[in-house]
């Protein structure tokens, strides 16, 4: 093990002496304190070593199960791999391909699937011999896949040292609040849920793992929000880690009395850019968010706000395992549990590792994002302008569900739109635009839109599977849109 490993393996043997019958773990219905949390990873570590293979591939939902299995993989010096419930069965295949996972562990449902691809089942696992090993970086304890712009996903390689830094670094940030209780909204195969609950672990809390379906979370988008403010409402969590979206539910739900965010304690909010006022409406109910920022290639999160150094529209200073700076054209440079390698590439990463964000440090340390650089446009004005800003605007109001921004070589901005409800008005939409634009500079801001027909979906080609628009296939899409004449009165 390494080090940071060894650290944790440590930690966990020290909750297991109190014997004081805490719950570590809490699923949909089964708990389980941690001497027997720490007795059943050490069975699972048996039943790893008796296989004597080196990749192993979680396909779980939440649960007690998935969490002792992957504690399992990590201390036992494997390779896990963990594949998203939204991806497709092209990219599962993908991936169990690339990475030569000759175990799987999965649910049901995937049996035909994984019959298909070659797996036969000898208990609890489904395993497939591969000729050869796969080209990954030696020191690989985690693979996660993030989709990106294509189809096909990359597999970034992570080495266990790095994933639990982070993860000791999440749980220092948060203690000072001293959260209790961590419940898992995000699946586990998310790199940032996953390092939250080895910092919950960490701390001693409570970590509850209730399956996506008990949440009422279908997919990479699909929220069935009574049933997610149920739980929440059930289970009294102190500490959460939410999407943008989420977060918008959570303060509309509270806003209307149907949410009571009083039992938090530490809510970090990251994932994608969260707009200034949807913050400042959830610190107005009292809500404890703290927005960071992070990325797969970097083992997640590299800064944090936190409740002593709190910056509001920043993502906080930088963690203490990480250095940041800027190059010059303002893009996001960081050094510090950074990458082996990608999957199936033999080049050897930078040590100050290319974000592809830009940002800017204020007067105290803390770094504001300005959007992804890739996407940057230019007006006609020669105006730059990161769409993902303006879209974070006009999503986070209550209103639109979905919003795309173009201008290249435009004099105007135009603004796709698709609303959350199906009787929202086009008044209502243009009175979310204008409130957005009422916090924009002049260049920033929308001056036509369009209310679309059908949102963006992976199934019709304009999101990736983990929901990121693809922007060239809806500037295709919709060319004809952006060639339009401005008429400020009225949508296109």
């Amino acid at each position: 093990m390494s080090p940071e490993t060894l650290r944790f393996h440590a930690v966990l043997r020290g909750h297991t002496e109190r014997n004081d019958g805490a719950i570590a773990l809490w699923g949909d219905s089964l708990k389980m304190d941690y001497a027997t949390l720490f007795a059943e990873v050490a069975y699972r570590r048996e039943r790893l070593r008796d296989e004597g293979v080196q990749v192993v591939a979680l396909a779980l939902d939440n649960g007690v199960d998935a969490m002792l299995w992957d504690l399992a993989v990590l201390f036992e010096g494997l390779t896990c791999l963990t594949l998203p419930p939204f991806f497709s069965a092209a990219q599962r295949a993908h991936c169990l391909e690339q990475s030569h996972a000759e175990r799987v562990i999965a649910e049901p449902y995937l049996s035909q699937e994984l019959e298909g691809l070659g797996y036969h089942k000898v208990g609890d696992f489904w395993c497939r011999h591969f000729d050869g090993r796969p080209s990954m970086p030696l020191g690989t304890a985690k693979v996660t896949f993030t989709s990106g712009t294509t189809g096909a996903p990359k597999g970034v390689c992570l080495s266990g040292e790095s994933l639990l830094r982070v993860a000791r670094d999440l749980y220092q940030a948060s203690h000072v609040n001293d959260p209790r209780h961590h419940l898992a909204l995000l699946p586990l195969a998310i790199l940032l849920e996953n390092l939250g609950c080895y910092a919950a672990l960490y701390a001693g809390a409570t970590l509850s793992v209730p399956s996506q379906k008990s949440l009422g979370i279908q997919g990479a988008s699909a929220v069935d929000a009574a049933q997610l403010l149920g739980c929440l409402a059930a289970r009294q969590p102190h500490s959460l880690i939410l999407v943008p979206q989420l977060l918008l539910m959570l303060v509309i739900a509270a806003e209307q009395k149907a949410f009571s965010p009083r039992g938090l304690r530490f809510a970090a909010v990251g994932g994608a850019r969260v707009s200034k006022a949807l913050l400042q409406r959830a610190q107005q109910l009292g809500m404890p968010v703290f927005e960071g920022y992070g990325l797969s290639e970097c083992a997640s999160v590299v800064s944090l706000n936190v409740p002593q150094a709190q910056r509001p529209g920043s993502v906080g200073r930088p963690l203490p395992h990480v250095d940041i700076r800027l190059a010059e054209d303002g893009e996001v440079l960081i050094k510090g549990s950074t990458l082996l390698g990608y999957l199936g590439q033999t080049e050897q990463p930078d040590t100050w590792w290319p974000s592809g964000d830009l940002g800017a440090f204020d007067e105290d340390g803390f770094l504001y994002l300005k959007g992804r650089k890739k996407h940057q446009f230019v007006t006609s004005y020669g105006r730059n302008v990161n769409p993902d800003w303006v879209e974070a605007e006009l999503t986070q109001g209550g209103d639109i569900a979905q919003a795309f921004v173009y201008g290249e070589a435009l004099p105007h901005n135009h603004a796709l739109l698709w609303p959350h409800r199906a009787d929202c008005s086009d008044a209502q939409l243009a009175a979310a635009v204008a409130e957005a634009n009422a916090g924009l500079p002049d260049y920033a801001q929308v001056h036509q839109w369009t209310r679309l027909d059908a949102p963006f979906t992976a199934a019709n080609g304009l999101l990736t599977a983990n929901g990121r628009p693809r922007r060239d296939a809806i500037v295709a899409r919709y060319h004809a849109h952006f060639t339009q004449p401005l008429n400020e009165d009225t949508p296109s």
